[in-house]
């Protein structure tokens, strides 16, 4: 069982996030979303906003949500659902699937909330198949050296009041970095309120898992 516990930032996001798509960030998810097909891990769930922009293509959504009062939520969210939807309560980083056993990983809003991403990412690289995609959607650091700055400073206290959320995280570069191969990457400037201005710079994107990794492809070319 999971060990994440956040009561009121779960409740404060669960209330203010129909407020937030009708600001523009449904077409955020949407973008996000869009061709996505298969079978599909979602990381951090949240109370199951995304559950109503996966498309018809997609063949069944196994959200990971390890909050317990967001993962009651985001279950409630997937009975209504017009596709299979399973909530399951469990971490980044010790995902209880076995490799390669999904088309496509989903991270909306919550790599900025893991304690650690390149373990994270890892095992999303890990259960991704070969060819699978990760799509994203995620609060950035920002592009203006001052901005970065003031988000660097403030990150100790808004990691506490916003559910473990490093606003200044160079999250792009840690995709990258986990062996993923960005193939799109969409910056999007969205202020709900204006206490949410650290958070404005996002992306939104698709990376793939390579079909074979670098050290195969070496080994093929020795051998031939």
């Amino acid at each position: 069982m999971s060990t994440v516990r956040h009561p009121v930032f779960a409740r404060v996001l669960d209330r203010v996030s129909e407020r937030e798509e009708r600001l523009g960030q449904a077409e955020h998810r949407e973008a996000m979303l869009h061709g996505v097909s298969g079978r599909v891990l979602e990381l951090g769930a949240g109370n199951g906003i995304n559950f109503r922009h996966y498309p018809p293509s997609v063949s069944e959504v196994v959200a990971v949500e390890p909050e317990p009062y967001l993962r009651e939520r985001a279950e409630e969210a997937a009975r209504s659902a017009a596709i299979s939807i399973t909530v399951v309560d469990a971490l980044g980083g010790a995902l209880p699937f076995e490799d390669g056993s999904f088309d496509a990983a989903v991270a909306s809003l919550v790599l900025c909330t893991v304690p650690d991403q390149r373990e994270v990412l890892s095992d999303l690289f890990r259960v991704v198949r070969p060819g699978g995609e990760l799509r994203f959607y995620e609060h950035v650091r920002a592009a203006d050296p001052r901005r970065a700055r003031l988000q660097d400073a403030i990150t100790p206290v808004w990691r506490r009041l916003g559910g473990g959320c490093h606003p200044n995280r160079d999250t792009g570069a840690a995709i990258e970095a986990a062996g993923f191969s960005v193939e799109s990457c969409q910056t999007v400037i969205f202020t709900p309120c204006f206490l949410c201005a650290p958070a404005a710079r996002r992306i939104i994107g698709t990376a793939r898992r390579p079909s074979k990794l670098k050290g195969s492809v070496e080994t093929v070319n020795q051998q031939s």
